[in-house]
């Protein structure tokens, strides 16, 4: 877990508590599920849930059971402060997607955003693949390169975020097939946006913004070849 342990953007995430930082935020979260079989029998697992936005949505538009993941205690904190006040029940687990003690073949679905670029991918999305149900759907709101960049400044991206690689279209395609998943669906949706909400700490170190600036900077520099794909596919 170097990599999302040592990640300054991800401590900027948190401090922040901002809600839905995924590429399309929670309104390409909602135009996901508008096409899935999703209803108040599915168990659906959360994987680095944050301030627990999907969570909440998922358990009050649907009354879904939501089990919700995070490695972040910070974000933890915050996302059952978001269910309490909501009067949602959601259970949550500290830890991370890589290796956890949940049940083989429990969940329904299983949805990342913006999750495994901070992990060791094909130990997550084996991990993934052992607790989805025979049938079940996992889907993935990922970072995806459009095209290469120089060794130079793919290096200053990944060490930037701590990513331990970073991936195009048909990488990603390439390890959901390792891993055993099927009728793999991609999909961009670069036309929908969502306003963040923020939960903020009540202390912020001030050289997180400048952890802000950089991150404005590279989205800025690579505009149009740092982007997203939605992953959808079937164990």
């Amino acid at each position: 877990m170097k990599q999302i342990q040592n990640s300054k953007y991800l401590e900027l995430l948190s401090v922040l508590g901002i809600g839905g930082a995924h590429p399309g935020g929670i309104n390409l979260t909602k135009e996901i599920f508008k096409h899935e079989p999703i209803n108040d029998s599915c168990h659906v697992l959360d994987v680095g849930c944050g301030t627990g936005q999907t969570a909440a949505y998922l358990t009050q538009t649907f009354g879904a059971k939501v089990t919700a993941l995070d490695i972040n205690p910070t974000m933890l904190e915050k996302a059952k402060y978001r269910m309490k006040s909501n009067e949602l029940h959601v259970e949550f687990i500290e830890g991370s997607i890589e290796n956890t003690s949940l049940l083989d073949s429990h969940f329904d679905f299983i949805i990342t955003e913006s999750v495994l670029s901070f992990v060791n991918k094909p130990k997550a999305l084996s991990e993934i693949y052992r607790l989805l149900k025979d049938g079940g759907r996992f889907i993935a709101i990922e970072q995806t390169m459009n095209e290469r960049l120089a060794p130079a400044d793919e290096l200053e991206i990944m060490q930037f975020y701590g990513f331990d690689s970073l991936l195009m279209e048909s990488d990603w395609e390439a390890l959901l097939i390792q891993a055993g998943f099927e009728n793999i669906q991609i999909q961009n949706h670069t036309t929908i946006e969502s306003e963040p909400d923020f939960h903020y700490s009540n202390e912020i170190d001030p050289e997180l913004y400048n952890v802000m600036k950089k991150h404005i900077e590279i989205m800025l520099n690579y505009q149009g070849i740092i982007s997203y794909r939605i992953y959808a596919c079937t164990k």
